[in-house]
């Protein structure tokens, strides 16, 4: 029997350079602790049979290993910056594979990866079914009706995605107010928060506490934190109920009504 619950799994819950970062040897880099273990940011969400992965970072065959289920039916992307789409080589396995992304990134995509484009492309490499969006319309991916959330990455426009009762956001640093009463109430919001101190093109922890508090989800898990988040058993003592810190492999049901 087919299963109909949206889950999402967060395949890697850090932010650029990972946990532990190279050559650091703060108490976050050097834990023992599993949860303090963060590869990059991704996500696969599971809805109505349909296994759709958010972004696709320098990290995925690793990630998409541990599920023990290689299968994807879409790839939605939300920026270009490497830790982002750094995985993509890996899709050669994945013919025709549709991968929905904004004007910008699928210029950039044809830049940074033109021997995938040429003319007579070199025998073996990956090749991508390249669809665009936008940041108002609601699309159809793979059967799954998706919402964009556009958002500012400092100056850059970026796109998180609502798909059923579920919100993610990543590398957001700007959510304005008319998206913020557009998510007002849902079930479960994804949510970055780089680290407590503030930083020019992420949110920090308390202003992501804060973006919740308006919103007001049933559920918000953090992600794309780097190693000034703390240790993830200390600071998790610090968030208010409803809110935890994500970790690698974490999987999140959406319940519904």
């Amino acid at each position: 029997m087919r299963d109909d619950r949206l889950k999402i799994t967060i395949l890697g819950s850090g932010t650029s350079t990972g946990v532990p970062q190279m050559g650091c040897q703060c108490e976050v880099c050097l834990s023992s602790d599993p949860h303090d273990k963060r590869l990059r940011q991704s996500a696969l969400v599971e809805w109505r049979g349909k296994r759709i992965l958010i972004d696709c970072g320098p990290d995925f065959r690793q990630q998409i290993l541990s599920t023990g289920d290689a299968h994807l039916d879409a790839l939605l992307i939300t920026h270009i910056h490497y830790d982002h789409i750094g995985g993509l080589e890996e899709l050669r396995g994945f013919s025709d594979l549709p991968i929905y992304a904004r004007r910008d990134v699928i210029d950039a995509l044809h830049n940074r990866l033109a021997y995938c484009f040429a003319e007579n492309p070199y025998p073996g490499v990956p090749h991508y079914d390249l669809l665009e969006i936008n940041d108002k319309e609601p699309f159809d991916c793979a059967g799954i009706m998706v919402e964009p959330i556009p958002v500012l990455h400092y100056k850059l426009p970026i796109l998180g995605f609502k798909i059923g009762d579920l919100a993610y956001i990543t590398d957001c640093k700007t959510i304005a107010q008319e998206q913020i009463e557009r998510l007002h109430g849902i079930k479960v919001l994804v949510l970055n928060a780089l680290r407590f101190e503030e930083h020019l093109s992420h949110i920090s922890l308390s202003q992501a506490l804060e973006i919740i508090e308006q919103i007001k989800p049933s559920r918000a898990v953090l992600i794309h934190m780097s190693h000034g988040i703390g240790l993830h058993a200390e600071t998790s003592k610090l968030l208010p109920q409803g809110v935890e810190l994500a970790y690698d492999g974490m999987e999140i049901t959406v319940h519904s009504s």
